[in-house]
C-alpha cells in the first residue's frame, strides 16, 4: 500500500462519521506542485475532489486527470479565466462582483453554466482575498441575478495563529451565512471550511468540505514540471 493510500484511508476513517451537523464530509484534495500521476494515484484510491491554485498549473494538469471533480481553489485574475472558466467543474474563489460578472460574461461566451463558489474573508485579513461577511451577503445578491453562473457553496480560509475557541468562533460566523444563503438558494449545498491546520475545529463547528494537501500527497516538490 502506498503513502497515499495510506493517508487517504486514515483521513477516510478519521472523517466518516460526518460534521456537527450530521452532515457527510466531502474531501478536496489541493493539488498545487503535486505532480499530475500522483493525483491520479489519489484519485484512484478514492480521492473524489481536488482542488488548483494556479491556473496555468490547471490548464497544464486538466488533461491528464482521471475523472474526478475539479475546482480552482487559487486567486482567480480576470486575464486567466480563458483556463479556468468552463473547465473547472467549481471555481471556489469568488470574492467579488466584478470577478462574478467576468466569469458571468466568459460563460456566455462559451454557452456553459459555470458553478461557483463565494470566497469569505472569515477574519477580515488584509493579506487574504475574500469578501467580508458583509459584502459577501451583497455579493450573493449579485451573483443569484447573473444567469450563467450557478452558486453552490461557500469557501473561506480560516486564519492562523486564533486560539481553538477564536478558531470555533469564525467557523459558526461562515457557517450561519452558509445557512443563511442555503434557505434561499436550493443550489447551495457545501461549506469548504477547514485545512491541515485547523480541519478538526472547523467540522466540528459546520464545515462539509475539507481541503488537505501535504496530509494527503506529503511535502510538495516546487518544480516548473507538473506532468
Amino acid at each position: 500500500m502506498s503513502d497515499i493510500e495510506k493517508n487517504l484511508n486514515s483521513i477516510f476513517s478519521e472523517i466518516s462519521l460526518g460534521n456537527d451537523r450530521n452532515e457527510p464530509i466531502r474531501l478536496l484534495g489541493a493539488t498545487k506542485f503535486v505532480a499530475a500521476e500522483r493525483v491520479n494515484e489519489a484519485i484512484s484510491c478514492g480521492l473524489r475532489f481536488i482542488g488548483e491554485n494556479h491556473a496555468q498549473e490547471f490548464r497544464d494538469k486538466f488533461a491528464f486527470y482521471l475523472p474526478c471533480e475539479k475546482h480552482f481553489i487559487g486567486t482567480l485574475q480576470k486575464n486567466k479565466l480563458k483556463y479556468v472558466v468552463g473547465k473547472a467543474d467549481v471555481i471556489d474563489s469568488v470574492s467579488s462582483s466584478d470577478l462574478a460578472a467576468a466569469i458571468d460574461e466568459k460563460a456566455s461566451a462559451l454557452n456553459v453554466c459555470q458553478k461557483v463558489f463565494i470566497e469569505v474573508n472569515a477574519g477580515d485579513e488584509e493579506t487574504k482575498t475574500g469578501a467580508s461577511i458583509t459584502a459577501a451577503k451583497a455579493l450573493y445578491k449579485s451573483i443569484i441575478e447573473l444567469k450563467h453562473i450557478k452558486l453552490t457553496g461557500v469557501m473561506t480560509m480560516l486564519p492562523a495563529g486564533k486560539s481553538e475557541a477564536e478558531t470555533a468562533e469564525l467557523c459558526e460566523k461562515v457557517r450561519a451565512f452558509y445557512d443563511e444563503i442555503r434557505l434561499k438558494t436550493q443550489s447551495v449545498e457545501t461549506l469548504s471550511m477547514g485545512m491541515s491546520g485547523d480541519y478538526k475545529i472547523a467540522i466540528k463547528h459546520g464545515s462539509n468540505m475539507i481541503r488537505l494537501g501535504r496530509a494527503i500527497f506529503g511535502e510538495r516538490e516546487i518544480t516548473t514540471k507538473n506532468i
